[in-house]
């Protein structure tokens, strides 16, 4: 056997992880790490030091060693090349190099050696194979959970239909005058009474009712088929089935996805008998160098009347827009009466508008390549330096009038080089090791907050940090299109209505 056992421990020799790949009992590995650090000699550069039976190969990792132990016969310069794959192996599932992070994914980092060294011998793998390796999804793992859903649904079934006998055992005792039939007990005598059978029924009937649970917020967007380590959606649907049974589940503190980060959950507001939503989706390409090659904005107002007395209105709609949109009305609104007063009103002011529905009304689009039009400019400058990148990515908001809140801006980095180095940066930022990405996340975007920086260093090529996406949520649209009154067309007299008005986008990349 070539490879003994791979370890990471800290300086003093303490083991965190180790994986041993033959034979060896817990307290050899464990006087094997704790001999490494008085065996090294400070004063030389080597990364290997040799004792009579075994030779430490190992690489310093901050507070940290990566250390294999192999036979004295091995090849120095094979353990040196395996050593480097374990330590990039490390910061794809450790966010930091610390002896706390290393604890809570050591079983990930078993699973990854696993597939570095098999029987001593290491495989012809790569950093990549890796990741697909550990993420395989489990063809058995799918039938074992379809069977026990089956086996957990059979056996509700047979308590709704044991429940329902009992009820009715106890609805024709009573009918008849008798007593209800008895029930045994749990290693007990048969229980007896129509007051026992109906609490044991309504005990029974009670918790087969299901728990609603709010349902999670999901991404919108196109769905990838054949795709590798899918199977998260099947936890998180186990998760809520046990969430609707009652159980307490901890959430884990991992790093969230992006798009899942920028959901954003508004207040309840005070909805009255006659309510407009005002929502609009940007979609949005620009160059690395500057130029905006597409934008494109849509919004709409949906009208919703709860009450029937209020289904004969008309809509004050105020248009301050100077971008040149393009005004669409629905077919059944009066199209002249909205170009000459700006009211939306049906073509026959004796009809009404549909109750407790959504109806759009009034639509509009913008289509452009004006680049003062942006609402949010992002430069990000790559340059080259002798460790690799270092990256300036700033921001600025064009729209003094928008307030955007949860920015995430997205960007990528190239895998398997570790953690990037955060110079300086205006906001928080989270680095997510499974998708390659750092999330420069800012709370809100505005006229007195209109722009911020971020710069860090990492190893890899200009073109690695592109596209970056941009993700916001704001309570102002982007074209100055509101309704100011609602009036009834018998009389004019005004109308209490309230207003929900959603900025949001669609897609956001800077190519």
């Amino acid at each position: 056997m070539v490879l003994l056992a791979a370890a990471v421990c800290t300086k003093a020799g303490k083991a965190i992880v180790s994986r041993q790949f033959v034979e060896m009992t817990r307290t050899r590995i464990e006087g094997l790490l704790a001999a490494f650090p008085k065996l090294m000699n400070t004063g030389k550069q080597h990364t290997f030091v040799e004792t009579e039976s075994v030779r430490y190969v190992y690489q310093p990792m901050e507070k940290l060693y990566m250390v294999l132990i192999t036979t004295k016969n091995s090849n120095i310069l094979e353990d040196l090349e395996t050593l480097r794959l374990f330590s990039r192996v490390i910061p794809e599932y450790c966010r930091a190099l610390e002896e706390n992070e290393i604890s809570e994914h050591c079983f990930d980092l078993i699973f990854a050696f696993d597939e570095i060294v098999a029987l001593g011998y290491r495989e012809n793998v790569n950093l990549a194979q890796i990741r697909t390796f550990t993420e395989m999804d489990s063809h058995e793992e799918k039938v074992f959970r379809a069977v026990r859903e089956t086996q957990e649904r059979e056996a509700k079934a047979e308590m709704r239909r044991k429940a329902k006998e009992l009820q009715q055992a106890r609805r024709d005792a009573e009918r008849q005058g008798k007593k209800a039939p008895g029930f045994g007990g749990f290693g007990s005598s048969a229980v007896s009474g129509g007051s026992t059978a109906a609490i044991i029924t309504e005990t029974i009937i009670e918790t087969d009712k299901p728990k609603v649970a709010p349902a999670p917020a999901r991404p919108s967007g196109p769905s990838k088929a054949l795709k590798l380590g899918a199977k998260g959606k099947e936890v998180d649907n186990f998760v809520d089935k046990l969430k609707s049974e009652g159980e307490t589940i901890m959430s884990s503190n991992l790093g969230k996805r992006t798009s899942e980060a920028t959901k954003v959950h508004a207040p309840p507001i005070n909805m009255e008998s006659v309510h407009m939503k005002i929502e609009e989706k940007i979609t949005l390409t620009c160059g690395r160098d500057g130029g905006l090659q597409n934008m494109e904005l849509h919004g709409m107002i949906m009208l919703r009347i709860s009450d029937d007395k209020f289904s004969r209105i008309r809509l004050h709609v105020e248009n301050e827009d100077k971008k040149g949109v393009q005004l669409q009305t629905h077919p059944n609104v009066d199209k002249k009466l909205f170009t000459a007063e700006s009211l939306i009103g049906l073509k026959n002011p004796e009809k009404s508008f549909p109750v407790n529905s959504d109806v759009g009304v009034l639509k509009w689009r913008l289509q452009t390549t004006e680049e003062s039009f942006i609402p949010l400019t992002i430069n990000c400058w790559p340059s080259e330096s002798g460790n690799g990148c270092d990256v300036n990515i700033e921001y600025e908001l064009q729209e003094d009038n928008l307030e955007l809140n949860d920015v995430v801006i997205t960007i990528p980095l190239p895998s398997g080089v570790g953690a990037p180095v955060i110079g300086e940066i205006d906001g928080e930022y989270r680095h997510d090791s499974r998708r390659n990405t750092l999330e420069w996340c800012l709370p809100v975007i505005d006229a007195k907050n209109k722009s911020g920086s971020l710069e860090f260093s990492i190893a890899g090529q200009p073109n690695d940090f592109f596209p970056v996406q941009v993700s916001f949520i704001s309570k102002k649209n982007y074209c100055n299109i509101q309704v100011t009154k609602v009036t009834l067309v018998d009389g004019n007299s005004p109308v209490r209505f309230s207003t929900e008005t959603t900025f949001l986008v669609d897609k956001y990349e800077i190519l």
